[in-house]
């Protein structure tokens, strides 16, 4: 956990008066609603198809007991009790009246929560990987340089007024649980060969209506280096960036325009005239960061204790376990996954009464700690292995044990027409219904990793372009229909998803995913042979033909 300052919580106290202050105004008549709505978006505020929406920055994904108690109150005091998990580790409540949100955001504040820049044309929460600090083989925790980041872009007049929103994420392990390969910028935190800690920048990732895999734009920066080449990166797309064209307006257009090439030359003549400058960072900031972060002081535990043998003789807790746990880089412990998708409700909803179930079970189990990912589920970092049964069981209790991380069921849906003023097409009911299809458990292990992903429209927050199977919400002639991609994926192989052919209507889109499944299971090449996999080795077609054969 990152331990604010006087200085954070001064900024956070200001904030908070200066947007009373605003509201206020709004509310007397004095702010027209279109003067309004470029200062509430900067503070987080939505204006949806009922009510104002309000999202919460949680950086890098990292939640402490108290916020996480502090996020529940909200949501019973000012919402209807529940919140809403989204793919950039924020959190979203859909109903929370105007005159309320100073009161909320103050609320909030007490405990170091902020919803600074978690919309407008600046940059937005910084995200990272959800096992960040944890995860076994990681090069070192990349919530170090997140923070960093997060601190440098707060409020940076210069990045305030893009052509476009901007999006950071870093990951320091090979496996990218990060997303980074779809985020205007992208970090690896690794090694070169001589050993020095630095970051592969990739730029220009993003999905929308023009969906594009960020490309490799320097191999290696040294972390002394980051914000003054992550500044000059900026400064071009600040520079040439189009402001004429919502639509081409994001920096992945801009690279994709000039060209990889000579948009890297431009940072590079940026950066040369700068890499020296004040943006340097000592190796004494770097670890004045470092130093604020709590880390736990794990005991030496066995890796497979009594209770946990014991246990596992119950086969809904070895189908939780097998599901839901996974390697910690301390002996003992364990990093416990907690599915926010249970059978027929909406994909990353928590009720304030689980948020604060679960707040109680992070200070028993988990160091006080809890994390979001882009997935939209949440995680308890810290978990001694002997507590495992004992978690399980209270889980349970929340509602919070559906064994189905990483499987077909684990969905991912943006609130779709039910809430945004964007969205043309609904989410939620297409979740519900896929988790109800495929409830059965042993089904959904024979089936094995598969990713599905929802958007309601074009703007892509449900991340459809990098399913496994992405769904997209589209009107046509007053109806919703779908378009269906398959072999897309987020991960350090991302890539972008095929169209299988025409759009379905709504009644028919969990017939056309289970015909997938069929036809997957029926051509896989082994029972080990995932769903992905196979559809980089089988291509579209076979799986047009079994979908298409009798529409």
């Amino acid at each position: 956990m990152y331990l604010y300052d006087d200085f954070d919580r001064t900024l956070l106290d200001e904030r908070v008066a200066e947007f009373r202050d605003q509201v206020a105004r709004r509310l007397s008549g004095e702010l027209t609603e279109d003067e309004f709505k470029i200062l509430r978006l900067q503070n987080g505020v939505y204006l949806q198809l009922h009510a104002y929406m309000f999202r919460v920055a949680i950086p890098y994904g990292t939640l402490s007991s108290n916020q996480l108690r502090r996020l529940a109150h909200v949501a019973r005091r000012y919402d209807r009790g529940y919140g809403h998990f989204t793919t950039r580790q924020n959190i979203q409540f859909n109903w929370i009246k105007l005159a309320e949100l100073p009161d909320a955001l103050a609320d909030l504040a007490e405990v170091g929560i902020h919803a600074m820049q978690t919309s407008g044309n600046n940059t937005r929460n910084v995200t990272s990987d959800q096992w960040a600090g944890v995860a076994p083989g990681e090069v070192e925790d990349p919530r170090i340089w997140s923070e960093i980041l997060r601190q440098y872009t707060t409020l940076h007049p210069e990045f305030s007024f893009l052509p476009r929103k901007f999006k950071f994420a870093i990951t320091a392990s090979a496996h990218d649980r990060a997303a980074i390969k779809i985020h205007d910028i992208g970090l690896r935190l690794h090694k070169n060969e001589a050993g020095e800690t630095g970051f592969e920048v990739l730029v220009g990732g993003g999905l929308g209506r023009t969906p594009f895999i960020g490309k490799t734009i320097k191999p290696f920066v040294h972390g002394r280096d980051l914000l003054s080449y992550v500044e000059a990166i900026m400064r071009v797309y600040n520079q040439y960036g189009r402001r004429d064209n919502i639509y081409k307006a994001r920096i992945k257009i801009l690279v994709h325009e000039l060209g990889l090439e000579k948009f890297a030359q431009e940072v590079e003549e940026e950066w040369q005239q700068m890499r020296d400058g004040a943006l340097k960072l000592d190796d004494e900031v770097v670890e004045d960061i470092r130093s604020r972060f709590f880390y736990p002081a794990y005991e030496k535990l066995p890796h497979m204790p009594g209770e946990l043998r014991k246990a596992a003789q119950d086969a809904k807790f070895e189908a939780w376990r097998t599901n839901s746990v996974f390697p910690h880089k301390a002996a003992g412990y364990a990093i416990v996954t907690i599915s926010l998708k249970p059978v027929g409700g909406p994909p990353g909803d928590a009720t304030a009464d689980q948020m604060d179930g679960l707040a109680e079970l992070a200070d028993r189990y988990s160091f006080g700690e809890i994390r979001v990912g882009h997935e939209q589920n949440l995680a308890l970092p810290h978990v001694a292995r002997r507590d495992l049964p004992a978690l399980w069981k209270a889980l349970d209790r929340l509602g919070l044990a559906t064994p189905n991380v990483n499987l077909i069921s684990d969905i991912i849906a943006c609130p779709g027409l039910d809430y945004c003023s964007l969205a043309n097409a609904r989410s939620i009911p297409i979740a519900q219904e896929l988790t109800r299809r495929f409830a059965n458990h042993d089904t959904a292990r024979l089936i094995g990793r598969l990713h599905i992903n929802i958007s309601g429209c074009i703007n892509a927050c449900g991340h459809h372009h990098v399913g496994h199977i992405g769904i997209l919400g589209v009107e046509k002639n007053g109806e919703e229909v779908y378009q269906i991609t398959i072999g897309g994926r987020a991960d350090e192989q991302a890539e972008l998803g095929t169209l299988i052919g025409p759009a379905v209507k709504f009644d028919a889109v969990a017939d056309v995913v289970e015909d997938i499944v069929e036809a997957y299971l029926a051509l896989r090449a082994r029972p080990d042979e995932l769903f992905i996999d196979a559809v980089k080795r089988l291509g579209v077609e076979p799986f047009r033909e079994r979908v298409y054969a009798t529409r």
